[in-house]
């Protein structure tokens, strides 16, 4: 699809130097990607903080308790 936009010649300028395109149309292309790309990621992460979205650790502090015990046999043996 193609649409018509009127930018100024230091915003396009700004807009090339920035997406690292040449050309006009692909750093134009490239920057509307990327922007929608960092509003997808800023929306998913606020659903892990608001938390409409998340993640349980099953066993989690097992876990840790294990990898403590780990690390405190390994410097053990490092200092004999």
């Amino acid at each position: 699809m193609k649409i018509t936009v009127e930018l100024s010649d230091s915003e396009i300028r700004e807009i090339c130097r920035v997406t690292g395109e040449k050309k006009k149309g692909p750093a134009i292309r490239r920057l509307v990607g990327d922007a929608l790309l960092r509003m997808r990621r800023e929306r998913l992460a606020q659903k892990f903080i608001h938390a409409e979205w998340g993640v349980e650790f099953n066993d989690m502090e097992a876990t840790d308790t294990a990898d403590r015990a780990s690390d405190q046999r390994d410097a053990e043996r490092w200092r004999r």
